[in-house]
């Protein structure tokens, strides 16, 4: 009798445990997306993309493309594949509604598209379709490059480094957007405390689960930029920011 009550507690806690696991992984896969959910319906209710840097999505795209082909030169967690493909759906729906709304409040009636090569507008184009030209692009010379590279060990390293240093960097257009601005109007506070506890739990997933050093490095400068970003919204406040002319 006591062995059996042995083995079914031992079977019970690894129930337990696995169930967690897979909470976990949910959490992790989706959870990333979830901090975008406020500032959608933020815009969408507004009609306005003001007050919010599309250059977030920049970072996402850029580093979670990065991340894809890092996976294939050094296997980490399929959890976290999946989260950067989930990422990258919610970047481009992101921006694709920052496009809509952009479009029907635009004034001039100058367009700028990908296809110019003008650095001046890089990430200012008119239409939705630019921005996925530019990730078809990026997307094709990553794929080139680690196809000829994917046996060098110094570029699988510096490609899995360059994604982590780059998503850790996440908050600073926002971060420069509210500094330019001396405001934070237009930009949903509940978005930068859902990136401050996501960040903070997927710092701890990446430690527990012996994750390569970058992904926790990674969280650790996240968590501290959210925290400048709630210093900006204390600081500034969310009225109307000041226009100069």
């Amino acid at each position: 009798m006591a062995e059996s009550h042995s083995f079914l507690s031992e079977l019970g806690s690894d129930s337990a445990w696995s169930l967690l696991s897979w909470v976990a992984s949910l959490l992790m896969i989706f959870g990333g997306a979830a901090p975008y959910i406020p500032q959608y319906r933020d815009i969408q209710k507004s009609g306005s993309a003001e007050g919010f840097s599309t250059h977030v999505c920049l970072v996402m795209l850029v580093a979670n493309i990065l991340r894809l082909f890092f996976w294939f030169g050094k296997h980490f967690e399929v959890t976290l594949l999946w989260q950067s493909i989930v990422l990258i759906i919610t970047m481009l729906a992101l921006l694709h509604l920052c496009c809509t709304v952009q479009r029907s409040s635009r004034m001039s009636t100058s367009r700028h598209f990908f296809t110019d090569f003008d650095p001046r507008y890089f990430w200012a184009w008119s239409r939705f379709l630019d921005y996925l030209q530019f990730c078809l692009t990026f997307t094709v010379l990553c794929l080139l490059l680690t196809y000829l590279l994917i046996d060098s060990q110094l570029y699988v390293e510096t490609l899995g480094f360059s994604a982590v240093l780059i998503e850790a960097m996440l908050g600073m257009p926002q971060l420069f957007q509210n500094f330019k601005n001396k405001s934070t109007a237009g930009m949903s506070v509940k978005m930068v405390l859902l990136w401050t506890l996501g960040d903070i739990f997927k710092t701890a997933y990446f430690i527990i689960n012996a994750t390569p050093v970058q992904f926790w490095i990674c969280g650790t400068v996240q968590i501290c930029i959210d925290i400048a970003i709630f210093f900006q919204v204390f600081t500034y406040g969310q009225g109307e920011h000041e226009k100069y002319m």
